[in-house]
């Protein structure tokens, strides 16, 4: 039921207004949508996903490389109500199953390139009614193309309503799980909460091109383009990030909007001077970050090199609460996440308590919309407080003006001799020593104290390992921060990370932390 003044917004409505206006291309200039073709593509496969029994509620999932047709893919499901899962083709086929059999998918939407992949183990999911590879059919899996190029059902009806994505967490600390929220059977043209912040916050509109830089399975990517796409804006696609073909893209595009990860701008940062001055990046309005902490002296060099247009949050796929800071917020107060825009924080102890400004302790919003863990009950129970305030599992807090600082998560915490160290503080430090490219601090095992605090740390090209520059390391920490929370010892090697800049810390730990000191 719709409200009397209820606006509907859709890419049918900028379809019929501008039929010629750029969706999508990618960066390269390989492939292009207008969004005549983005809505006509989407509503051929919606009324194919109808004609095969989805209903509202139903479920697909998508594991596609980044290409234009991901969005006639996610804009089918979104226009029937239907959920949809984007998957991590970096997983290994086991993994990429586990989540299509757990998300209950009726429907499996594959590139090429992934189908030897789906191919292992679609015969053994029956819940999977429909297959469906871009290009031609083959293996056993429809043609996704044939659909999408067939106009026979241009004239068929077509029940429209709301869907939404049901993303999976990184999996960084064991199993991902789907963040599910009901299926609200909102209105078609509906923008959802995501869509109405990217609005608000960031100035998504019409006259946007964002930049969209990462794979398409993440959260933070997919749900900016589709906001983007829901405003009638143009989208930008890179198959993959390299830093110098991102600075290209920008000029040639006139990119108005872009959203990085740290890890992005740190390898922005090492390209040659000469590299990063040549490209017009006069058309940026905004560029944001998020997914994993930044460095401040890398945040800082961005400032200086972007000027005042750099902006962060604090969020999660659980959409439970948001938190963001404008360029003179965090010039203002350094290393800050911003204030709550959408919920409000709460610190807690151990005791689900609350904590006053300055201490540091658990982070939970309360004032948000409840959401669920998809068939895991326990930690979807472990996530909610006493009081029903949720969180994503991170440590923080709050200063007396009420900006938010995060420290880590709960699991990241190292407790060596009772004193609770926070590993973000002393990767901070490292990363301010010209040789370090990146750092990570874990906790390894010390029959004195329980836990030693261990940094492993990534080298810049041409720096080499050497038991005077682990030493070195330590000592730079020394003159930084307190002596406690420096490394005892110091490892190098190649740190792993996702695609969007998380730190498997987990796989740093089973590598690193029981290993003998290394020999350099």
């Amino acid at each position: 039921m719709t409200t009397p003044d209820f606006q509907p917004l859709h890419i049918g409505l900028h379809a019929a207004a501008r039929p010629n206006r750029t969706a999508v291309v990618m960066a390269d200039g390989s492939a292009r949508l207008d969004y005549a073709a983005l809505d006509r593509r989407s509503r051929r496969l919606a009324v194919h996903l109808r004609r095969q029994g989805l209903g509202r509620g139903d479920h697909i999932a998508v594991l596609m490389r980044n290409n234009v047709d991901y969005f006639s893919v996610c804009w089918a499901a979104q226009r029937c109500g239907l959920y949809f899962t984007p998957v991590n083709w970096h997983l290994a086929p086991d993994e990429v199953a586990y989540i299509v059999k757990d998300c209950g998918a009726k429907a499996l939407i594959v590139s090429p390139t992934e189908l030897e992949v789906a191919a292992t183990f679609a015969h053994r999911l029956p819940q999977l009614s429909i297959r469906l590879v871009g290009g031609a059919a083959q293996g056993g899996f429809d043609s996704l193309d044939a659909i999408l190029d067939d106009p026979a059902s241009d004239g068929a009806t077509l029940d429209e309503i709301e869907g939404q994505p049901m993303f999976y967490s990184s999996g960084t600390t064991g199993r991902p799980k789907g963040i599910k929220r009901p299926a609200a059977a909102a209105p078609w043209g509906s923008p959802g909460m995501g869509d109405q912040l990217a609005a608000r916050l960031h100035g998504i509109d019409a006259g946007a091109v964002l930049l969209s830089l990462a794979p398409l399975y993440h959260a933070a990517p997919l749900s900016w383009a589709m906001a983007a796409l829901r405003y009638g804006g143009e989208v930008v696609v890179m198959p993959k990030f390299k830093p110098a073909e991102a600075l290209t893209a920008i000029a040639q595009h006139h990119v108005t909007h872009a959203q990085f990860v740290p890890t992005m701008f740190v390898r922005l940062l090492e390209l040659p001077e000469a590299e990063r001055r040549r490209h017009d990046l006069a058309s940026l309005r905004m560029v944001v970050h998020a997914a994993a902490p930044c460095p401040i002296e890398v945040k800082q060099r961005m400032l200086d090199w972007f000027g005042p247009i750099v902006h962060e949050y604090y969020a999660g796929s659980e959409n439970n609460g948001l938190c963001a800071a404008g360029p003179q917020d965090w010039m203002s107060h350094p290393g800050t996440v911003g204030r709550a825009l959408f919920g409000q924080v709460r610190v807690l102890d151990e005791a689900e308590d609350e904590l006053p400004a300055g201490e540091i302790g658990a982070l939970y919003f309360s004032g948000t919309p409840r959401f669920e863990y998809h068939n895991d009950p326990q930690k979807t129970q472990r996530a909610f407080s006493k009081q029903g305030w949720s969180t994503l599992g991170d440590f923080g807090h709050i200063d007396e003006d009420g900006f938010v600082y995060l420290a880590d998560r709960r699991t990241d915490l190292i407790i060596s001799g009772g004193v609770n160290i926070y590993p973000r503080e002393t990767e901070e430090a490292l990363m301010g020593h010209p040789a370090v490219h990146d750092a990570a601090v874990v906790g390894a095992p010390s029959a004195e104290f329980g836990e030693d605090v261990l940094a492993v740390v990534e080298l810049r090209d041409g720096v080499a390992p050497s038991t005077a520059l682990a030493q070195e390391l330590i000592d730079f920490c020394r003159t930084r921060i307190a002596h406690f929370k420096c490394p005892r010892r110091v490892e190098f090697g190649i740190l792993p990370r996702t695609p969007t800049g998380k730190l498997l810390r987990r796989v740093v730990k089973e590598q690193w932390r029981t290993a003998p000191a290394a020999t350099v």
